[in-house]
């Protein structure tokens, strides 16, 4: 089952996988879950972890839980939930179960009064800047709380009483009772439950105490018979608390964590405490911008599901750093759709040609292939007029003869269509030019001219039989590398050129197109239509990425 080829570099964590079913481990059985915190949106770092959970547990035979940390109910929601499962749905996974943290809540109280019960936990009253004080630095030993020897029945009362709603928030805390001058900070006497009196989207008013992360993770992970635990390298030091409530509770399943780096993508952000303030502060439109990691975002950009998916597996599982340059993924993407999207022609900053030999009111259909090398994509018809659409940068008044396109008195190919010659140009008072006056050739269509060389070959659309269309253009939301791990505030490393809108045109057979339908607009990029936007109305379609692939120039640059 190990994966051999270039395309994808080893992984680590499916070697380990392979050994347990091959040892018989857990009956040869695989049980992964994504346990994610509907706190907000996903993003493709969360794509890497979704990839792994499921696809590990897919490649051997295994099953996958979706499990929602719903631990802090002050910041999460069933919006984000629903999200969180239209998202993974999209990715293209289906999960075995569906749970939540709170649906343990009472397991996971039950069992904290088993500790207590054994002296393995205790109430503090200590507030929380004197539990910090306490617990003591990285290379300094904590001291103990003077309320750790608080005895058992003190305990059992005063948790009660927590869960009574008897006190008020941050009264008191319960902490684990492990070792104060541990080496490992997490295991000071970790808090595992404390108090606030807030109403939980699932579970309503039940409850006012909240178990932490560290201490309903493993045991949830336990309660579903999960055999490999995967998470990122931020929990590689939680894992001998993992460890220590699992064998102290002496619960009958104990999980493997196993630990793996994040994904870090050039010029965005990666937090989601960051990203929510850039949604909440109206920096982006919302948690679908097409600027944003989100995989609402990336799939209202026009990314698709096997790109993701496929970035993901090329990026590799390392326990090293993965800081991964943006090119790869508009490289993965590129390669999608050079097989799969039609082809169309878009102007997107227009200048008006009129073809002043060609008849006034004709509308000649040309037949055109949607693809290149697909036949089975079918043709179109583009209707061609004497009046049309070329691109502003594909004309010049004058140019060396490195410069393929349009000059005043040369000659250019129209892509599908006739050759014509720039025969006037037309200017406002400000010296913009407005207008050009062409002929063309009618013996060119399909053919090159005799006795003469043309330049090159440009797109084009009918003005008159042309739809209008919004066409946006994304760069990176962000000026520099790696925000996160910038000096300065990251909100001043926004990007204010990130998001520029052209009023241009496109093929009228666009009209009949589908929500999130991508083509390839030749010569500009790849293009999506607008999920949010885009109507009956008015076409709006949003740039995926350019044609060229820098992704490929730096492959080739280090394989040399």
């Amino acid at each position: 089952m190990t994966d051999s080829t270039d395309k994808y570099p080893p992984n680590f964590i499916r070697a380990i996988i392979e050994k347990d079913v091959a040892a018989g481990k857990n009956n040869g059985q695989v049980m992964t879950r994504f346990p994610p915190e509907p706190n907000g949106y996903l993003h493709i770092g969360h794509a890497k972890a979704i990839c792994l959970s499921f696809g590990m547990a897919q490649e051997f035979g295994g099953r996958t839980n979706l499990r929602f940390d719903d631990t802090n109910p002050l910041k999460e929601s069933v919006e984000f939930m629903e999200a969180i499962k239209r998202d993974i749905r999209w990715l293209g996974f289906e999960w075995h179960e569906e749970r939540s943290a709170s649906d343990y809540f009472e397991q996971l109280y039950q069992f904290a009064e088993q500790l207590i019960g054994e002296g393995k936990a205790y109430v503090d009253s200590l507030d929380a800047e004197q539990i910090r004080e306490y617990r003591g630095t990285l290379t300094e030993p904590g001291k103990n709380s003077p309320y750790r020897d608080r005895s058992v029945d003190e305990n059992l009362a005063l948790f009660r009483q927590m869960r009574a709603g008897e006190f008020g928030d941050g009264e008191h805390v319960l902490r684990l009772k492990i070792d104060m001058a541990s080496p490992n900070i997490n295991l000071r006497d970790p808090t595992i439950y404390r108090i606030r009196h807030v109403r939980h989207h699932q579970t309503g008013d039940a409850w006012c105490i909240y178990p932490m992360y560290d201490y309903t993770h493993c045991v949830s992970d336990s309660l579903e018979g999960i055999t490999h635990s995967l998470c990122d390298l931020s929990f590689e030091d939680h894992r001998p608390l993992y460890d220590w409530v699992l064998d102290t509770l002496a619960m009958n399943c104990h999980p493997q964590q196993i630990e793996f780096s994040r994904l870090n993508l050039q010029y965005t952000v990666m937090s989601k405490r960051k990203l929510k303030a850039l949604v909440e502060d109206g920096l982006v439109d919302g948690w679908d911008d097409p600027r944003l990691p989100t995989l609402a975002g990336l799939r209202r950009r026009g990314y698709t599901p096997a790109s993701i998916r496929d970035f993901c597996r090329r990026i590799g599982v390392t326990k090293s750093d993965n800081n991964v340059e943006l090119a790869l993924l508009e490289s993965v993407i590129r390669e999608d759709l050079e097989d799969t999207a039609p082809r169309a022609m878009g102007v997107l900053n227009p200048l008006k040609i009129v073809i002043e030999n060609y008849p006034e009111g004709q509308v000649e259909a040309l037949e055109v292939s949607n693809h290149p090398k697909d036949d089975s994509m079918g043709t179109r018809q583009v209707p061609f007029t004497r009046e049309i659409y070329i691109d502003r940068e594909d004309f010049r008044e004058e140019a060396n003869r490195k410069y393929k396109r349009l000059v005043s008195g040369g000659e250019v190919r129209l892509r599908y269509g006739y050759v014509i010659k720039a025969e006037q140009v037309i200017k406002d008072e400000a010296g913009t030019i407005t207008e050009l006056r062409c002929s063309y050739d009618p013996e060119t269509l399909g053919r090159n001219p005799e006795g003469r060389k043309v330049r090159g070959v440009i797109h084009w659309v009918s003005a008159t039989e042309g739809m209008p269309a919004e066409i946006r253009l994304f760069e990176p939301l962000f000026t520099t590398d790696f925000p996160d791990t910038a000096d300065a505030d990251y909100v001043d490393l926004i990007n204010p050129g990130s998001r520029q809108a052209c009023e241009g045109y496109v093929e009228p057979a666009l009209a009949a197109a589908d929500i999130e339908d991508r083509f390839q607009f030749e010569r500009e990029g790849y293009f999506c239509i607008d999920r949010n936007d885009s109507g009956s109305e008015r076409l709006v379609f949003n740039r995926i990425v350019g044609l060229r692939d820098t992704w490929a120039k730096i492959e080739k640059r280090e394989g040399a």
